[in-house]
């Protein structure tokens, strides 16, 4: 998504804010005991500033040494109270911001988890990674600094402007007047400051998606000369964001500034007033020493949170973002077809409209009705599809790049909805499979092997979690893995970096078939796997897929028509239509596409 698209949503913040604040109901205890805490010390706070009138005019008038002492005992107490609640205030809001965070980091995790693959086709990881780091942090820092001080600054607005009141209302008419303007000076420069911060991170996003993609293409950068040309585009996305930056600053550093000078202007105006006031017997010192602490006291809550700005609107387009991501809509189910287990049979749990259920067994028998797709409306990729696999056949793939042979295996693991037509698995319409058991049938192997950050051992187990060491070794076996692992020095123990890029492409491929023996798959989707080794490994490949084929449905997609020779039907795609269909020496005979492929005639795109 584009940081132009990001700038134009709507924004809500009042709706932001209270989702946000949503999440404390999770941490109740600690909201609570830590509001609680924080309303002491803004009561002592102002019941010490109060203490200050009748104080002042012990001194000035008759003294009292009983009264003054008692007095200040009290006032050493509200101290030691203010202190101690501040402390523990600020401790326990602090907590209740981490298991916030906690909180939203969990749910936008698992919630990415159950978004559909279309979601991420369309987002940059970059710019997802950025929300879970930047945004986060962001507004971790706004939950733990200024939270406890916005309640604190309300809480002691509220209860000092009920003193002032009666104390004087004439000086309090006065301190609202400038509480107004100064109010008014903070809407106006947080209203750009707002709209420069989110222009801020949206830039800092889309800076930080464009590091990533140079950072993991850094072979192709280089290899294509590419460096000056991508240092220049760098460039350009960091101006914008110094550019978003300084705007975000000068309007945020303009704020305290003015709040200070407009508070010191309140002050010296009640100054003036309640000493004309004092002159003429209508306050006493004492009160208009209290009046004065206690302007202070109202301006401090406004120029605190002024001060807080700058994160909280940096924090407030985070959380934006952030909920955008967990408002996308999951990944649509609906199946109410399940798999289970019956005498060490595995069967598709069929209800029935009366209430009972049919046990189908799980074959791998595969058929497309008509079907149309594609990713986008009225855009077809795929165009009257019809297609079958019986249990055991291998069907292959042949056409030029974006004849859609990914689109159909995706299609049958349901990563993808189908626009029109029927996909059935063992005659059951797959879209009544529940996709977890439907896909915990099927095993892809990947021309780009992903491996992750572990043991040879873990990556392959990732098939089937469950699967001990032995079974592990006998999956490698069969994928022709075994004999590089044992060689290694620490064996199927030696860490993976991320991508294992510490193999080769041949040991990382037969990795990801070791990975695919283990499942113990009824459907194989084989997508390219040989298309980018050397010879010697591709034989090594093709022998650990031919075992891991036997017994089992399997799509080929292949690069190397070589590879698809042998396969029970090969279906030849271009611009999203089957245009020929047949084994092998069908397809010859043909003389059509195919056989143009064969003989070199023509070449793959």
């Amino acid at each position: 998504m584009s940081k132009q698209t990001r700038l134009m949503q709507p924004r809500d913040p009042k709706k932001t804010l209270g989702r946000l604040f949503g999440y404390f109901k999770y941490n109740k205890a600690l909201f609570y005991t830590g509001i609680t805490f924080i309303i002491l010390t803004s009561i002592a706070e102002i019941a010490v500033s109060g203490l200050l009138s009748p104080i002042i005019d012990i001194l000035v008038g008759d003294f009292e040494k009983t009264i003054f002492v008692k007095y200040l005992i009290l006032m050493a107490f509200l101290v030691i109270l203010i202190s101690m609640g501040r402390y523990l205030g600020n401790l326990l809001m602090a907590k209740l911001a981490q298991g916030t965070i906690f909180r939203i980091r969990k749910d936008m995790f698992s919630h990415m988890q159950k978004l559909p693959i279309s979601y991420f086709d369309v987002h940059a990881h970059g710019d997802l990674m950025s929300t879970f780091t930047n945004d986060v942090d962001m507004l971790n820092q706004a939950l733990e600094q200024s939270v406890s001080q916005i309640i604190t600054s309300a809480l002691t607005m509220v209860g000092t402007f009920t003193v002032m009141l009666l104390i004087s209302p004439i000086l309090t008419l006065a301190v609202i007047v400038l509480l107004a303007v100064m109010l008014f000076s903070a809407k106006y420069v947080g209203k750009r400051s707002t709209k420069n911060f989110r222009r801020q991170q949206a830039a800092l996003a889309d800076m930080n998606g464009y590091i990533e993609e140079m950072m993991s293409g850094q072979k192709v950068v280089k290899v294509f000369n590419y460096e000056d040309r991508a240092i220049n585009k760098f460039t350009d996305k960091n101006t914008e964001l110094r550019k978003a930056g300084t705007q975000a600053a000068t309007y945020g550093v303009m704020i305290m500034p003015i709040m200070g000078n407009l508070s010191y202007v309140l002050y010296a105006l009640i100054s003036i007033l309640g000493a004309i006031m004092v002159l003429r017997n209508r306050l006493s010192v004492g009160n208009i020493a209290a009046f004065l602490q206690y302007t202070r006291t109202i301006s401090r809550p406004i120029t605190t949170v002024s001060n807080q700005l700058n994160t909280l609107f940096a924090a407030l387009a985070g959380a934006e973002r952030i909920f955008n991501i967990l408002d996308e809509q999951v990944e649509v189910d609906g199946g109410d077809v399940s798999l289970v287990k019956e005498e060490e049979e595995l069967y598709w749990k069929v209800p029935e409209k009366n209430g009972a259920f049919n046990l189908v067994p799980l074959k791998g028998d595969i058929t497309f009705e008509n079907v149309d797709f594609g990713y986008l409306p009225g855009q077809k990729v795929l165009k009257n599809i019809n297609l079958y696999a019986k249990p055991g056949q291998k069907i292959a793939f042949v056409g030029s790049t974006g004849a859609g042979k990914t689109t159909i295996t995706n299609l049958i693991n349901r990563f993808y909805e189908i626009t029109n037509g029927t996909i059935y698995y063992d005659g059951i319409d797959i879209k009544r499979i529940n996709k977890f058991d439907l896909r915990s049938t099927m095993s892809i192997v990947l021309q780009d092997v992903h491996l992750f950050e572990g043991t040879i051992a873990d990556n392959i187990r990732y098939g089937r979690l469950d699967a001990n060491d032995e079974e592990v070794k006998e999956a490698a076996k069969l994928a022709n893995a075994h004999y590089f692992i044992k060689n290694l020095p620490q064996g199927y123990q030696t860490m993976l970096s991320v991508d294992g890029e510490n193999l080769s492409q041949g040991e990382r491929q037969l990795l990801s078939i070791a990975r695919a023996a283990i499942a113990n798959p009824t459907i194989l989707i084989l997508d390219e796997a040989t298309s980018s080794v050397d010879t010697r490994t591709e034989k090594l490949i093709a022998e650990g897929m031919d075992k891991l084929m036997e017994g089992r449905t399997t799509f080929v997609i292949a690069h190397r028509l070589s590879t698809v020779r042998d396969s029970n039907a090969i279906m030849v795609l271009e611009q999203g239509e089957i245009i020929e269909r047949g084994d092998h020496d069908d397809l010859m005979e043909q003389q059509g596409r195919y056989y143009a492929l064969n003989t070199g005639s023509i070449e793959l795109e």
